[in-house]
């Protein structure tokens, strides 16, 4: 598979995943962290706001493996 191709599925992937990742956060937030105390919400916000990054990294460093040669 050629860079541009796992670049294309990379980001169709990547475009998957965080519309599904931001739906699962929202329904746990809505459901159990706005009753908690703002100190812990505003570090669960933070945790998940940047939790997307750590699942996707192996998909990154897979789009970015150059191509193999000829």
């Amino acid at each position: 598979m050629t860079r541009r191709t796992r670049k294309f599925v990379g980001a169709v992937a990547m475009v998957v995943f965080v519309c599904v990742y931001a739906l699962v956060t929202m329904a746990i937030v809505q459901g159990r962290v706005t009753e908690l105390p703002k100190l812990a919400q505003m570090v669960i916000y933070a945790v998940l706001g940047i939790g997307w990054i750590i699942p996707l990294m192996p998909l990154i460093r897979w789009m970015e493996r150059p191509d193999a040669p000829r």
